[in-house]
């Protein structure tokens, strides 16, 4: 089940101008660094979580679908389903009816009968599901525990930009994974 990214997020939790404010950095040397600290730092929850912080749209590509209906996502929170297609076997797209689809939205399924689903033409990648990700597209939908670890990360990869930095530090550094903890997606 692979998950492409279609597109991002259009914006970020914290503004350059706030991280200045929360690293105490009073000079715009530093800005495209903050930024892309801010960047990699939002990123870098998100896989740690499992989850997507601010609205962005993925593709969920399948090789078949799932016998009893139902699609667990990996990733979340799901805001909404855009498109489904399924190949036929010649390559040619069709678009399905979004209505035959079921969501829970708490639970991060997409579920259908499965008598309803056509089966793809192709036999690799034959269905696509465009999704929307995420708590929302406002920095201050994101929960505020995420938004600090973000400005954590930031705050630790920029206090350690040039240094060699404990290992465990990379993994989870200072208290992150407390703050996040609550929010982790767990792999059985």
């Amino acid at each position: 089940m692979p998950m492409l990214l279609l597109a991002g997020p259009a914006a970020e939790p914290w503004t350059v101008t706030d991280l200045k404010s929360f690293l105490r950095v009073e000079h715009d040397a530093d800005d495209a660094v903050i930024a892309s600290l801010l960047t990699a730092a939002r990123a870098q929850i998100e896989a740690w979580t499992g989850k997507m912080l601010l609205a962005q749209r993925w593709r969920l590509v399948l090789d078949a679908w799932p016998c009893d209906g139902r699609i667990v996502l990996r990733g979340g929170p799901l805001r909404s389903l855009i498109a489904v297609r399924s190949y036929d076997e010649r390559g040619y797209a069709h678009g399905l009816d979004l209505d035959s689809f079921v969501l829970d939205l708490a639970g991060g399924v997409i579920a259908s009968p499965p008598w309803a689903l056509p089966e793809p033409g192709r036999a690799v990648a034959g269905i696509e599901l465009d999704l929307e990700l995420g708590y929302g597209s406002a920095a201050d939908d994101v929960p505020a525990p995420l938004r600090h670890a973000v400005r954590t990360v930031v705050a630790q990869w920029y206090d350690n930009r040039g240094g060699a930095v404990d290992a465990s530090a990379a993994v989870l550094p200072g208290g992150i994974a407390a703050m996040i903890a609550g929010y982790r997606a767990v792999a059985l």
